[in-house]
């Protein structure tokens, strides 16, 4: 099977494309013909170092397919069934191994490309919403990359819940795509300070929860917009990691609380894995929720979709197609 393969971190010249036997299934396992693989911003951290991962590994943390064979021990799966995955590296493949206990079943009305695009992002806009800070009505809340992929999604789960959702983006274009999605207010951070512009919308008062994916440039700025016992996101890096600092700047700031969340801990359990899968693929279903498919790229131009993500070229979900 073909499969993108790091050997060295570093650039996205470091993703080669391999020729590696298909995986067998061990006892509790399954195996997967992939239809899809998702492109995260995780997998650039993968990458490039800033995760520790042992060279050499198969990139790629997220997928859908057709199981082609199972373990053994697996009573829940049979050669045939849609799956879908997140959290499994080995991802940008044609064949994936995973433990069947991390798999969902795929809903019959559900495309390849849904699939393939939510489980990832969908899920953590679910738990950031509703778990990490559960928004409510009245609460207004700053998303940071309002236009991508996590973003989105995240806008319009939080405008379901009635918050007052202010969003920053780089480009007119991503401004439509945000607005469409249910922010109140878009900042263009590339032409207004965003820090002084929320100070603006919100008259001074602030925000209850500010999700950052961005890290390094904005989280400073962040935490000066938070109201007193207001909440602090973090959930990504994609301009760097934020440097160490002062605990003592959340009392001086109104007790904030600061928490740097990632998905794996909001579905550690099989139930929860389903209740939370389960609940995002119901609002696609539904069409409460609109999955924003950005670009799709052959398997072998990983590297290309890598270049593209980290130069915020792009907007939603990012796709390979083995």
């Amino acid at each position: 099977m073909k499969a993108i393969q790091v050997t060295r971190t570093g650039g996205p010249e470091v993703l080669e494309v391999r020729d590696l036997p298909i995986p067998e299934p061990t006892e509790n396992d399954i195996v997967v013909k992939l239809e899809a693989a998702g492109v995260n911003y995780v997998d650039v951290y993968h990458r490039d170092g800033r995760y520790a991962t042992n060279p050499p590994f198969t990139i790629g943390q997220e997928g859908t397919g057709i199981v082609s064979a199972v373990g053994r021990g697996v009573r829940e799966f049979k050669s045939g069934d849609r799956v879908a995955w997140t959290g499994i590296m080995g991802s940008y493949a044609e064949y994936v191994k995973l433990p069947a206990a991390r798999a969902v079943r795929v809903p019959g009305k559900m495309s390849v490309q849904q699939a393939g695009a939510v489980m990832l992002q969908g899920m953590t806009a679910h738990y950031l919403s509703h778990d990490t800070y559960p928004l409510k009505k009245g609460d207004a809340a700053l998303v940071h990359a309002a236009a991508g992929g996590v973003g989105l999604l995240l806008v319009q789960m939080a405008h379901r819940l009635g918050a007052r959702v202010i969003g920053t983006v780089s480009t007119e274009e991503k401004a439509v795509l945000a607005r469409k999605a249910g922010a109140d207010e878009i900042i263009l951070y590339t032409q207004t300070d965003f820090e002084s512009e929320t100070r603006r919308l919100t008259s001074n008062s602030g925000v209850q929860v500010v999700y950052d994916s961005v890290g390094k440039t904005t989280f400073d700025k962040g935490l000066s917009l938070i109201v007193p016992r207001g909440m602090m996101i973090l959930y990504g890096a994609s301009s760097g990691n934020v440097p160490p600092f002062d605990l003592g700047i959340l009392a001086q700031k109104g007790s904030l609380y600061v928490t740097r969340p990632t998905l794996a801990s909001y579905i550690a359990t099989r139930q929860e894995l389903l209740a939370r899968s389960k609940a995002v693929f119901d609002m696609i279903l539904s069409g409460e929720l609109d999955l924003r498919i950005g670009q799709t790229y052959k398997l072998e131009n990983a590297a290309q979709a890598h270049k593209d993500l980290e130069a915020r070229k792009t907007t939603g979900k990012l796709l390979l197609m083995p």
